[in-house]
């Protein structure tokens, strides 16, 4: 996935990326860094993402925070082919691929 993710000139992430990282981190007794996301830049929506929400709802159901990975995915790009969704989860993957996201 790291390699993968070196491949794009920009990557993107909600905000929950943060939680999600570190809680992940610590869980695995690794080291707690900023190293890993410095280069990530963190979407933080100006408004509520109930339409986004309900697409990807629509498309299939993930747990909350995929979801709102993925609502903030759609937030970013309307039109889910302009983008590739790195994600190692499969329903996740499942849910992006039946959006329209380059996987």
């Amino acid at each position: 996935m790291i390699a993968r993710r070196r491949a794009f000139s920009l990557v993107i992430s909600s905000t929950l990326l943060e939680a999600e990282l570190f809680s992940a981190l610590r869980r695995e007794q690794c080291e707690l860094t900023n190293t890993f996301h410095a280069d990530i830049a963190l979407v933080a929506p100006d408004r509520a993402l109930a339409d986004e929400i309900a697409r990807v709802l629509e498309a299939g159901y993930v747990r909350g925070a995929d979801c709102w990975h993925l609502a903030t995915a759609l937030y970013v790009a309307p039109d889910p082919s302009e983008l590739t969704f790195l994600t190692l989860d499969l329903a996740q993957r499942k849910v992006a691929k039946a959006l329209g996201f380059q996987i």
